[in-house]
């Protein structure tokens, strides 16, 4: 299992993280990052994480120091350039709502190639960021990897753009990373449910702290 993602990797994203997502965060969400000594800086991990805006993967690959492939709606990946540009920056699709072996593979690949690998524990975005009802596989394919979860709570991005519409509000945006948590020791169901449910107490826990 590599180290780290691959060098082009690290370059695309410095690029894209600099001239866009960096100012965005720190100037104009007023972003606010507490937790950052918890960051693997070397390794795979799966990055497990609250959802409520479609800022969220770039912001958490940006204050994470460090590339971040994640799962993506397949839909994506059919538009035009977007398609291309989320590949590049190591995004996979997935099939909302149903079991995808393909994509749990493509998340098991990209960490064996040193990938931090980022998945929204509730499989969609929610309201204001809660979690209700929190989805296995980021336990899953922890366990099947053998790599830690870190817990990226995002505060505040619900209000960027309500409703999905109109142009990004300069609201405050708060990031906060608990302590990595073990990989699940097996991929039995019992255990896969006691180790998501403990990813959900925590982010929601962060989340309750407010800006």
């Amino acid at each position: 299992m590599a180290e780290r993602e691959p060098w082009s990797a690290l370059v695309l994203y410095h690029l894209f993280k600099w001239s866009a997502v960096a100012p965005t965060f720190w100037w104009y969400l007023r972003g606010r990052v507490e937790g950052f000594e918890h960051v693997p800086r070397r390794g795979p991990f799966v990055a497990v994480c609250n959802h409520a805006s479609d800022f969220d993967p770039p912001l958490v690959s940006c204050v994470l120091g460090r590339p971040v492939a994640y799962m993506a709606k397949e839909e994506l990946f059919q538009v035009p350039v977007l398609g291309t540009l989320i590949r590049w920056y190591g995004a996979f699709p997935v099939r909302r709502g149903t079991s995808d072996r393909q994509a749990i593979q493509a998340a098991l690949t990209a960490l064996a190639q040193g990938w931090a690998t980022g998945i929204f524990l509730s499989g969609t975005r929610t309201p204001d960021g809660r979690i209700t009802e929190p989805k296995l596989g980021a336990a899953l394919i922890a366990a099947k990897a053998q790599v830690p979860l870190l817990p990226v709570m995002l505060w505040g991005t619900h209000q960027i753009r309500p409703g999905g519409k109109g142009w990004p509000r300069p609201t405050p945006v708060t990031v906060r990373i608990a302590p990595p948590l073990p990989p699940p020791p097996d991929t039995k169901r019992e255990t896969l449910e006691r180790v998501t449910w403990e990813c959900c107490r925590i982010l929601n826990d962060l989340h309750a702290q407010g800006r």
